[in-house]
This record gives structure tokens, C-alpha cells and sequence, in this order.
């Protein structure tokens, strides 16, 4: 295949709408109330709170404001917990697993009333989520999961047979589906620009370009090195997440930097949208490896997106991967060019969930698992009410101790691509196995 039919840039497409820039420099404070290290969703999340509560604040990128994960994800509001309610019982209690399962639906209903409240136009709309399965048997399951979630969480969520699901997707590779309707989209970019704008209104400094290469305790305060000099914080709150490095070893040994591809289709006509995606959902799937896909705000394209196992540059293999997964759903764009396609780190680790923790004085707020549209604003925004000493608004049932210390791990994730290839061997087991 020739690179040309792989993608016209190499870009998010996300930023043609909404470029991520540097901004003005501004001149370093010799002392803060809060250091935030990050610049993304969650960082600007939590120092718009800081800053609206009168603290000094300053939050510090390496890169530019947004760059990493909060500009580079499908802009799909789902909030999706890797582990199951059962994991998440044996692995914490039930209490703990209740209290996370309920959340789920607050922090997306916060999400929303927060994009209305604060104005941010961002492209969101509730459309609703199509999850599809791969055998009837699964549908099954997947059937009783929906009732579930009907039952004790009140959301609007039901099954799709077989017989009904072109109704919702344009394929006949699923035998099924599920849908939830409290699950939307919004354009990544922009949300992250229009935070930027809001937080910066509020009194936040932000430091783009500016890299935290360490932070040390000096007695009741930390010093907080960078490549714009030093300066003195009474708190420092951590935010990186997939971007975490050198500056905090701690986090780094437990968090593992993942990458996430994403491809996108040229322009499609009116009626080949409307015939592969007919109600304009997110869409998802049940593999070890399965894709998610969406229109983009527009309507016109088909954004699709998945794990990628390389580790370095940005070869092509990956892209083709995801195109043949995009051909495989839907036969009649073999022949559609791509006009874009990039990859950013997302953080996993060994309990893959969310969390706020504190190590040494340091809070730490990270751990998003490829979920952070929804996240990452919860869990910054929980955290800053967590070093005002505001009980009541820093409760959350994902404050709790810290990820688990991965052996033999230092920031280079060298085992990642056997894993990946481990779960698309899973993967095409249970297609095999599938009651198709």
C-alpha cells in the first residue's frame, strides 16, 4: 500500500480546529500556594479551583498546554472502568466497587452541567454510545449487563439484538450490541482550549515549555525545579499521567506510558454517513483490543482509534492495522483515503483505576487508563478541593492508596509489545470460539 492511501498528515486531526500553541512567557513566582505539574484536563481542572479559592497557582508543561493525551483522544465522554465489578470487589470490597460504579455516572453528569455552566463550546452532544459484540453468547451477557445498569444506576441503557443493529451501525461484524444513552462526544481540542481560556480567567498562571526536573522537599514547603528556574510551594499537586518522566520517579515506576493510535477518514458523502452511522453514536466493542470509533462533530468523517505496540518513531505498521480493523467493520470503505492519523501515551497501571493519593506531602492525581476526557477533569478537580481542606468536595471513592510498584520497571515499557500481542491472540481466540 502505498503512503499516500495511509494518512495525508500525521497530525491530530483535532488540531485544525483548535492548534495547540505555546503561550506568552510569563515570569517565574519565587514562591506559590500550589505548584500543578501538567497542563492537561486534569491540572487545568484543579487549578481553576485553586485559583477561584484565592491560592497562588502556577501549573508547568514540558510541552505545549494540551499536547500530550488532552488533544490527541477520541473526545468520547465514557468514563469506562477497565476492571469489572466483580475484579473490583475482590480486589478492594464491595463497598469500594458500589461506590466507584456510582460515581461513573456523577463525574459524566458533572462533566455536562459543567460544559454548560461554565460555556465552554466544545462540540459536545449526548448522543449515546453503541457497544457491539462479538457472538451471540456474549450478547447474552452483555444483554444482563444492561439491565443491571438500568436497574441500579437509573441510567437509560438497553440491549440491541442482532436483528436490530443496523439501526445503529452500518455492519454486520457484531451480533449485537448494548447502548447507553448518558455517553457523548465532544472535540478534544477545543474542550481543552476553552478550559485553558477559563482557568486562565481565574487567575491560573501556566508555564508552557517549562519542564519540572525535580521536586524536594525543604521543610515544610517543596522546592520545585524547572528549565525556567526554582521556585518555592507550599503543595505541589501531580498531573502527568501518560507523560510522566524523570522529575517523578515515584509515579514513573508505576505508571506505564501506552500508545493510542487513531486514524480518520477523508470526507464521506451525506448517505454513506448516514448508512454506517445512522444515529451519529460513539461506538465501542467488547475485545481485549477492540476499537473505538465515532462520527466526527461535523458528520462527515469516521474517527477511528486503538492500542498501537510501537515504541518509538511512527511507522506505518500500526496505521495499517487500524485501517484493515476500519475495513474489516466497514467493507465499503476499502478504498477511502485517510486524512489523518497520530498516536499519544495513555497511562496504564497494574489496578487500572483512576486515583488521587499523596506520597511524601505530593499529591498525585493520574491514572486515567485512556479515560481521562471524563476523569482526569473528576479526579483534578477532587484533588485541589483535597489540599484546600474541603472535606465534603474532596470526597471521592478514588482516593486511596497508591498504584502497585511494577518489578523491573523504571519508565521503559520494553514488555509492552509482547502484552499487546498476547491480547490479540486472546482476541482471536474468542472470534474463533464466538457462537457466530
Amino acid at each position: 500500500m502505498e503512503q499516500s492511501r495511509i494518512a495525508d498528515k500525521n497530525t491530530p486531526y483535532w488540531w485544525e480546529a483548535a492548534p495547540v500553541k505555546p503561550l506568552p512567557r510569563q515570569p517565574l513566582a519565587k514562591k506559590l500556594d500550589v505548584a500543578i505539574i501538567g497542563a492537561g484536563y486534569a491540572g487545568l481542572s484543579a487549578g481553576l479551583v485553586l485559583a477561584r479559592d484565592g491560592r497562588s497557582v502556577a501549573a508547568f508543561d514540558a510541552m505545549n498546554p494540551g499536547e500530550g493525551a488532552s488533544s490527541r483522544n477520541g473526545g468520547i465522554t465514557s468514563g469506562s472502568i477497565r476492571p469489572d465489578y466483580a475484579t473490583i470487589t475482590r480486589r478492594f470490597g464491595e463497598d469500594k466497587a458500589i461506590a466507584i460504579e456510582a460515581e461513573g455516572k456523577i463525574a459524566r453528569e458533572f462533566l455536562y452541567d459543567f460544559i454548560r455552566t461554565e460555556g465552554l463550546d466544545c462540540d459536545f452532544n449526548l448522543v449515546g454510545q453503541f457497544k457491539g459484540v462479538i457472538g451471540f453468547d456474549q450478547y447474552e451477557k452483555t444483554a444482563r449487563s444492561a439491565e443491571t445498569l438500568a436497574k441500579r444506576l437509573g441510567i437509560e441503557t438497553y440491549a440491541v439484538p442482532y436483528t436490530e443493529q443496523r439501526n445503529y451501525i452500518g455492519t454486520d461484524f457484531y451480533r449485537g450490541g448494548m447502548v447507553r444513552m448518558d455517553i457523548g462526544g465532544l472535540h478534544p481540542a477545543k474542550f481543552h482550549a476553552e478550559l485553558l481560556r477559563v482557568a486562565l480567567a481565574s487567575g491560573l498562571t501556566v508555564h508552557s515549555g517549562t519542564r519540572v526536573t525535580s521536586i524536594e522537599k525543604d521543610g515544610a514547603e517543596f522546592r520545585v525545579a524547572t528549565s525556567a528556574g526554582t521556585v518555592q510551594a507550599r503543595q505541589v499537586l501531580v498531573c502527568t499521567d501518560g507523560y510522566t518522566d524523570a522529575a517523578v520517579p515515584y509515579l514513573r515506576r508505576r505508571l506505564v506510558p501506552v500508545r493510542s493510535r487513531i486514524i480518520v477518514t477523508e470526507e464521506l458523502a451525506p448517505d454513506v454517513m448516514a448508512r454506517l452511522m445512522p444515529k451519529q453514536m460513539m461506538m465501542t466493542e467488547g475485545r481485549q483490543l477492540g476499537y473505538y470509533y465515532r462520527p466526527t462533530p461535523d458528520g462527515k468523517r469516521i474517527l477511528l482509534g486503538g492500542r498501537d505496540s510501537s515504541r518509538a518513531g511512527d511507522p506505518d505498521g500500526p496505521k495499517l492495522v487500524l485501517r484493515n480493523g476500519l475495513v474489516n467493520l466497514f467493507p465499503e470503505l476499502e478504498n477511502v483515503r485517510l486524512s489523518h492519523t497520530w498516536f499519544g501515551n495513555v497511562a496504564m497501571h497494574r489496578d487500572m483505576l483512576p486515583r488521587i493519593f499523596e506520597k511524601d506531602g505530593v499529591v498525585y492525581a493520574t491514572g486515567f487508563c485512556g479515560s481521562g476526557v471524563v476523569w482526569a477533569p473528576w479526579v483534578g478537580m477532587h484533588a485541589a478541593h483535597r489540599l484546600l481542606g474541603h472535606r465534603q468536595e474532596a470526597r471521592t471513592a478514588f482516593d486511596f492508596r497508591p498504584p502497585a510498584f511494577i518489578p523491573f520497571y523504571n519508565g521503559n515499557p520494553w514488555f509492552m509489545p509482547a502484552i499487546i500481542q498476547g491480547y490479540r491472540i486472546q482476541d482471536q481466540i474468542a472470534l474463533y470460539r464466538a457462537s457466530r
